[in-house]
């Protein structure tokens, strides 16, 4: 198979989203920083929203970005919480898929602290092959041919042979 033609993972976003900042938040990014490794950047309310006490500008959540090695890591921990299984609407047309779990105490090594609670998480999977840097760059930025991109039947294909994911 042509190398250019793989499809590989590019990122993975972790998003932990709380309602409210404070101890609340700061507890989410603790529990992040644990579980990923990385220092999670704090997300800020783009709307006010009067029902649930938000309002516009205000700490609400937190998100770590994970490439490499990290992600790949990440990525085979998760699909195990999850039982490897993902459902064909959980992908979108560019092949990127999202998948929620539901408490953060289903990774290795955390266990549940009355004083800390629950958290779930969102984790977003963005998938490409070989050369989308000609889309991304400044200089001679370039269209990526339709070929290059990667389709939810190639994203599916990906996740099968490398992570035995069932997608039903």
């Amino acid at each position: 198979m042509n190398p250019m033609r793989e499809v590989c993972v590019d990122k993975v976003v972790v998003h932990m989203g709380v309602g409210e900042g404070g101890d609340k938040l700061t507890k989410a990014v603790d529990i992040m920083r644990q579980i990923t490794g990385n220092n999670p950047v704090r997300s800020n309310a783009k709307k006010t929203n009067p029902a649930f006490g938000i309002r516009k500008g205000a700490p609400i959540s937190c998100k770590v970005t994970l490439r490499g090695t990290k992600a790949t890591d990440f990525l085979s921990t998760a699909l195990a919480i999850i039982e490897r299984k993902v459902s064909p609407g959980q992908f979108d047309r560019a092949g990127n898929f999202s998948f929620g779990i539901e408490e953060h105490t289903d990774f290795p090594g955390m266990s549940y602290d009355p004083q800390i609670g629950i958290y779930g998480m969102d984790v977003n999977v963005i998938l490409s092959r070989r050369g989308v840097r000609v889309a991304r760059r400044h200089i001679e930025r370039h269209a990526l041919p339709e070929k290059q991109m990667v389709k939810p039947a190639d994203a599916m294909t990906f996740l099968h042979d490398k992570y035995q994911v069932e997608v039903r």
